[in-house]
C-alpha cells in the first residue's frame, strides 16, 4: 500500500507541475497571438498574421494537454486497473491534429497568394511586423525550452509535444522574420513563401508527435539502451545468477517491465520471494517511468551455476 500511495503522491505532483506550465503557457500564447494578429494587420504582413494563427492554435493545444495529463494521472478503478496513461497519448495525437491542420492552412494560404500575384498579396509589410517575428522568436523558444524541462521531470508525452508545439511557433517566426525581411527589402513574394516554409516545419513537428504517441499506445518496447540498465540492475541483486528474460512496454508516459530472473533451486520459497522483492523495488526506484514490474523466479541447479560464476 506504501508503494502506491507514492506512485498517487508522484502523480498528484507531477499534474500540479503540468497544469502549472500549461497556465503560464495559456497566458504567453495570448498576449503573443494577439500581439502578432495586430502587428500582421498593421504592417500589411501575411507572414505574421500566420504566425499568429499558430501561436493561438497553442492555446487549444494546452487546454487539451492539461486536460489529458489530468485524466491519465487519475487512479486506477474497477473498469481501468492498469490506470487510465493512454490517455495522455490520446491528448497527443489530438494535438498532432490539430498542429497538422494548422500547418496545411498556412501552407495553403501561402501557396494561394503566391499564385495570385495580386498587388494586396504582395504587399511590403511594415517594420512592426519585423519587430514582432523578433520578440516571438525569443519568447517561444525561451517557452519550448521551460516546457521541455517539465515534460522531462515528469516524463510527460502530452507536455514534450507542447513543448515541441513551441519550438514550431518559433521555427515558424524565423521563417517570417525571413520573409518580412526579403519583403522589405524588394522581394515581396518572400513574405507569403515563408507562409509555406513555416507549413513544412509545422507539419514535420505535427508528424513527430504523432508517431511518438502511437507508439507509446501499441506497447512498443522501452529503448535498448534502458532496457540493457534494467537488466544490469536486476543483475547486481543479490541472490540472481542470471536473467533469463526481460520485456518492457510502454503504457502512455509509464513503462511495464517484466523479468524472469533464476536463482539457486535450494533456495527456501520465503529466500526466492525476497530476491524477487530485491529486483522489483530496486527497478522501480532507479527507473521512475516504470509503474510496475513483475518478477519471475526460475530455479537453477548447482552445475548451472557453476557455469554462470
Amino acid at each position: 500500500m506504501e508503494g502506491i500511495d507514492m506512485i498517487h503522491e508522484e502523480d498528484s505532483k507531477d499534474k500540479k507541475i503540468a497544469v502549472r506550465v500549461s497556465v503560464i503557457s495559456i497566458a504567453v500564447n495570448l498576449i503573443l497571438s494577439v500581439f502578432k494578429l495586430i502587428a500582421g494587420i498593421a504592417a500589411y504582413s501575411g507572414a505574421m498574421i500566420s504566425d499568429a494563427v499558430h501561436s493561438a492554435s497553442d492555446v487549444f493545444s494546452t487546454v487539451i494537454v492539461i486536460i489529458g495529463i489530468s485524466v491519465s494521472r487519475k487512479k486506477s478503478d474497477k473498469e481501468h486497473p492498469y490506470g487510465h496513461e493512454r490517455l495522455e497519448c490520446v491528448a497527443s495525437v489530438i494535438l498532432a491534429v490539430i498542429l497538422f491542420a494548422t500547418g496545411a492552412g498556412i501552407g495553403i494560404r501561402g501557396i494561394q497568394k503566391i499564385v495570385s500575384g495580386s498587388a494586396e498579396a504582395m504587399r511590403i509589410p511594415g517594420m512592426l511586423a519585423l519587430t514582432a517575428a523578433v520578440l516571438s522568436v525569443v519568447v517561444k523558444e525561451w517557452m519550448y525550452w521551460y516546457t521541455r524541462s517539465a515534460a522531462k521531470k515528469i516524463n510527460s508525452g502530452a507536455l514534450m509535444a507542447d513543448a515541441w508545439h513551441h519550438r514550431s511557433d518559433a521555427l515558424s517566426s524565423i521563417g517570417s522574420f525571413a520573409g518580412i525581411l526579403g519583403a522589405r527589402m524588394g522581394f515581396p513574394v518572400m513574405d507569403p513563401l515563408a507562409s509555406v516554409i513555416i507549413c513544412v516545419f509545422i507539419l514535420k513537428a505535427a508528424l513527430n508527435i504523432f508517431r511518438d504517441a502511437v507508439n507509446k499506445m501499441v506497447d512498443k518496447s522501452c529503448d535498448e539502451a534502458t532496457v540493457q540498465s534494467m537488466r544490469n540492475v536486476a543483475l547486481n541483486s543479490q541472490g540472481v545468477v542470471e536473467i533469463d528474460d526481460i520485456r518492457t512496454r510502454m503504457f502512455g508516459a509509464k513503462a511495464y517491465v517484466d523479468i524472469e530472473i533464476a536463482a539457486d533451486e535450494n533456495l527456501t520459497l520465503k529466500d526466492s520471494h525476497e530476491i524477487a522483492e530485491s529486483v522489483h523495488g530496486s527497478i522501480e526506484r532507479q527507473f521512475p517511468e516504470v509503474k510496475h514490474c513483475m518478477v519471475h523466479v526460475n530455479p537453477i541447479s548447482v552445475e548451472e551455476k557453476t557455469q554462470y560464476s
